[in-house]
């Protein structure tokens, strides 16, 4: 964390900058009620006031008056921070708002860093780490789907979880440890199957949360759609009919795409990121067109979903690739406004016409029947991020460790430090690796000493 000195007020304009009907200050901190009595005049002074009740008033400094304001007060720890908080709602004009701001921070707050009363709820346990992530993921919300997900997350769905797990992990090391340093009391540990089996159900929830690392992604950034296929076969003219806009230059010349082209669309409320790419081709090409086709094969390889654009006008190329078995895939034959070659008389695939929209309704049913397909579109309880995976395939690792140690027949002591190594990793996703529980679960449960 990095508070720059513990206990400081901080003060910052909470809505956007631009004007608008109304805008909102806020204060958090040991001072904030003693800075509003500073700036505010109204019936009651703020440190007089009820907690969670508004009262109108004015925002004074220099013995001018500024605005004229809703004041309410917030007291510790029944607030957003678990501080004392003062939300001032002023009038929305840039100026007035600067102005308002300023007689805070003349009173004595100072500026508040990005993200700092957030950063305070989570040190004054109002929130963990899953639900600090979840109000940035509700404010950046394209999608109602990444709006439900965002909400469940921010409601401790995937905290509880993760507790659980912590409370389980901590337990199956109690055990062990209370074996390793007191080997004359009477405990009995788990061993042989009792401990895998406690280890592998522990394991089996890691790998269930993993699971949902694709569908968080897709939630937070969209349905990874890549516009593959030769040269010349449309992929471009696709992209600005999906997008309603001319995006990608269109051109008769092969090769006129060199790099990737990347927008975001939104298709009945799905959130989907498409990408056009380089033309494949065989032949001769030029080492700016070689480096334009390697980043289309990374692209195809990243793809949630993938477009396959051929001209069904033109004869089936040698270097025809069939649909990938190990991804969502449409084959799209483009320019149906065209006589069909016969190569492609008894293909299944969706035929197309980028020059007269044909086909193109059929398509986006087709790209949300895939969705569909996937599951994509349906949130589940937990969504992990990035940061969530990244330590919690850190923890799966660790069980994988202890486990295989068990089974060696190793040092309980080896055992332990994996499993405790899982316990720091999994705490890391909520904010918590205080080893010191260890020890409050051992002494709790086994009564050593007697």
């Amino acid at each position: 964390m990095n508070l720059d000195v513990p206990g400081e007020t901080i003060t910052a304009v909470s809505t956007p900058p631009g004007e608008g009907a109304i805008a909102l200050v806020r204060l958090s901190g040991p001072q904030a009620i003693a800075v509003a009595d500073q700036i505010f005049r109204g019936k009651q002074k703020p440190s007089e006031a009820g907690s969670h009740l508004q009262q109108f008033g004015e925002i004074v400094a220099e013995e001018r008056v500024i605005d004229q304001v809703m004041l309410s007060v917030h007291r510790a720890p029944a607030s957003y921070t678990g501080e004392d908080v003062v939300e001032i709602s002023c009038h929305g004009g840039v100026l007035v708002t600067a102005r308002v701001w300023e007689a805070c921070l003349q009173a004595g707050a100072r500026a508040a860093r990005p993200g700092e009363f957030t950063e305070r709820a989570f040190l004054n346990g109002k929130l963990d780490l899953t639900q600090a992530e979840a109000v940035i993921d509700l404010i950046r919300a394209q999608t109602d789907l990444a709006l439900r997900s965002a909400a469940e997350q921010l409601e401790g769905r995937l905290g509880e979880r993760i507790s659980r797990l912590r409370e389980e992990l901590i337990s199956l090391i109690a055990h062990l440890e209370a074996y390793i340093d007191f080997p004359d009391e009477d405990i009995a540990p788990d061993v042989g199957a009792a401990f895998l089996a406690r280890l592998d159900e522990i394991r089996a929830q890691i790998d269930a949360l993993l699971a949902t690392a694709d569908q968080g992604r897709i939630f937070r950034e969209g349905v990874r759609v890549v516009i593959y296929g030769p040269t010349n076969a449309g992929k471009s003219s696709l992209l600005n009919r999906l997008l309603g806009f001319p995006r990608a230059i269109v051109s008769d010349l092969p090769g006129t795409t060199r790099d990737t082209i990347e927008e975001a669309v939104k298709l009945r409320g799905i959130a989907l990121r498409l990408t056009d790419t380089a033309g494949l081709r065989t032949g001769e090409t030029d080492a700016v067109e070689n480096e334009g086709i390697a980043r289309t094969e990374r692209s195809v390889a990243s793809a949630d979903l993938l477009l396959q654009v051929v001209d069904a006008s033109a004869a089936k190329l040698a270097h025809f690739a069939a649909r990938p078995a190990d991804r969502a895939a449409l084959l799209l034959l483009n320019k149906s406004d065209l006589p069909e070659h016969e190569d492609w008389k008894t293909c299944d695939a969706l035929r197309i016409s980028c020059l007269t929209d044909d086909g193109l309704a059929g398509l986006e049913d087709a790209i949300l029947s895939k969705v569909s397909e996937q599951r994509w579109d349906v949130p589940s309880a937990v969504a992990i991020n990035t940061r969530h995976r990244d330590c919690l395939r850190r923890a799966l690792g660790a069980c994988d460790q202890a486990r295989s140690a068990f089974v060696q027949n190793l040092a309980p002591e080896l055992v332990a430090v994996d499993l405790r190594g899982a316990l720091q990793a999994i705490g890391e996703v909520i904010g918590h690796a205080d080893m010191e529980q260890i020890l409050d679960a051992l002494f709790a449960t086994f009564c050593i000493g007697k």
